[in-house]
């Protein structure tokens, strides 16, 4: 996910115009978020690509396969923390009485 894909989300808080209702309609949060998702898969399938490529002997890099598993890993720890920190949102937000 993109800064500018935030600011794009976060913009729209305030009052928007129709033009700038389209544009937040694009940027949906679940558009950013299965955005964020596929490029966590098309991480995950470099990694598993390198690992199969090591394994094989048919690495012809051992310095990139080792930058891909390392970006698997952040990314997914990242989108793990992702999911805990929106988990313990929503459980804060049932506990809300009105």
């Amino acid at each position: 996910m993109k800064i500018d894909e935030i600011s794009n989300l976060t913009s729209g808080l305030n009052t928007p115009n129709k033009s700038e209702q389209k544009n937040i309609n694009d940027n949906s949060f679940s558009k950013v978020l299965t955005k964020a998702i596929d490029e966590l898969n098309d991480t995950q399938v470099k990694a598993d690509k390198a690992v199969a490529e090591l394994a094989t002997g048919q690495v012809t890099d051992l310095h990139q396969a080792a930058i891909a598993i390392g970006k698997a890993e952040t990314s997914m720890n990242l989108m793990l923390e992702i999911r805990n920190k929106a988990i313990s949102a929503y459980k804060e937000i049932s506990r809300t009485q009105l």
